[in-house]
C-alpha cells in the first residue's frame, strides 16, 4: 500500500478568519456548520466548538447526492444519537434546505419565547454560515438568497472577507471564509480534505493523492472503480498502485511519445472526477466509536 502523505496547509487568510470569527460570534444566534458528506469527520473543525462556544449549531452533510446514501443516513443517525441536528444536503440542487428553516427555529425555540414576551417578535434570526473551503458555503448561500450573491468556484480560497447576506424568510447571514486548523494531527484527515480539494492542489504532489484514492476506492467500492475506468477484475487486483494509476490512463488513453502514460494528466483526471461525483457516490468515512467520541467534544 501506498504510503499517506502528511499534508499542511494553513494560509495566513485562515488566521484572520479565526480573529473575525470570535469577534463576530456575539453578532449572531445560531451557527449553520457545512461539513461535506464524503467526509463528515475529516470536514469538522475541531475548533469550531472553541471559536464559537454556546451558540446553538446546526450540521448541514453538504454535497450529499455524491456521498453513498447509506451511509449518510448512518451520520445523521449518529448525530441524532448525540442530540445534534444534522441534515443531509445538496446547495447546489437545492436538496434538503427546506428542513433549515424549521431546525433553525426548533433549536432557537428558547431565545425566540424569550423574544416574543419582550415584544421582539419580529427581530431577525441572525446565523453565522461556516466551514472548511470547498465545501459549499457560496452554493448554500446563492441557493437561500435566491441570487448569485456569493462567489462559487471549486477550489478552496474564494471567499476572503465576512459578509452579511439579507434573506426573505426575516433572517440574516453571515457568511464567514472557508477555514481550516494549523497541524492535521491525523494523517487521514489531511489526506481526506486533499481528496475532496478542501486543500490547495498546488501544495500536493498529485500522481501520489491519485494514487492513494484509487487504492482506498478499489478496496471500498471496487464496482464503481472498474465501472468508470473500464477495468477487469484482473487489472483492478494489481497490488501496485503506480501500476494502477497507469492502467487508467492507458485506458483513458492519456499517452505521451513512445506509448508512455502521461501519469500526472492522469492523476488530475481521477481527482477531478472523484470531486465532481462522476464516479459514482462515494463515502470514504463512516460512524465509528472513534468519530462519535471525537464528535460528542464538538457538541
Amino acid at each position: 500500500m501506498t504510503e499517506a502523505p502528511s499534508i499542511q496547509w494553513f494560509p495566513g487568510h485562515m488566521a484572520k478568519t479565526r480573529r473575525l470569527m470570535r469577534e463576530s460570534i456575539r453578532l449572531v444566534d445560531v451557527v449553520v456548520e457545512l461539513t461535506d458528506a464524503r467526509i463528515p469527520f475529516s470536514s469538522r473543525n475541531p475548533e469550531l466548538p472553541r471559536l464559537v462556544g454556546e451558540k446553538p449549531r446546526i450540521v448541514l452533510l453538504n454535497k450529499c447526492d455524491a456521498a453513498d446514501p447509506e451511509v449518510t443516513r448512518a451520520w445523521c443517525e449518529d448525530y441524532a444519537a448525540r442530540g445534534v441536528t444534522a441534515i443531509a444536503t445538496d446547495c447546489r440542487s437545492g436538496k434538503g434546505l427546506r428542513q433549515l428553516d424549521g431546525a433553525i427555529r426548533k433549536v432557537m425555540a428558547g431565545e425566540l419565547a424569550r423574544r416574543e414576551r419582550r415584544g421582539m417578535s419580529g427581530a431577525p434570526i441572525r446565523m453565522m454560515v461556516v466551514g472548511i473551503p470547498n465545501v459549499g458555503k457560496s452554493s448554500f448561500i446563492n441557493r437561500l438568497a435566491g441570487s448569485r450573491r456569493a462567489k462559487v468556484e471549486d477550489r478552496p480560497g474564494v471567499t476572503r472577507g465576512r459578509q452579511w447576506v439579507s434573506l426573505d424568510n426575516g433572517m440574516d447571514l453571515l457568511d464567514m471564509p472557508g477555514i481550516l486548523w494549523p497541524k492535521f494531527e491525523d494523517k487521514t484527515v489531511g489526506e481526506h480534505l486533499a481528496f475532496t480539494g478542501a486543500v490547495k492542489d498546488d501544495i500536493m504532489d498529485l500522481e501520489l493523492l491519485a494514487m492513494r484514492l484509487l487504492e482506498l476506492l478499489n478496496r471500498e467500492y471496487p464496482v464503481l472503480l472498474r465501472e468508470r475506468y473500464r477495468l477487469t477484475e484482473e487489472e483492478a487486483a494489481r497490488p501496485d498502485a503506480y501500476e494502477l494509476l497507469q492502467t487508467v490512463g492507458r485506458k483513458r488513453g492519456m499517452l505521451m511519445a513512445g506509448g508512455v502514460v502521461n501519469t500526472e494528466r492522469t492523476a488530475i483526471a481521477v481527482l477531478d472526477e472523484f470531486r465532481g461525483g462522476k464516479i459514482g457516490r462515494v463515502s470514504l468515512e463512516k460512524p465509528r466509536p472513534r468519530q462519535r467520541t471525537a464528535g460528542a467534544a464538538e457538541k
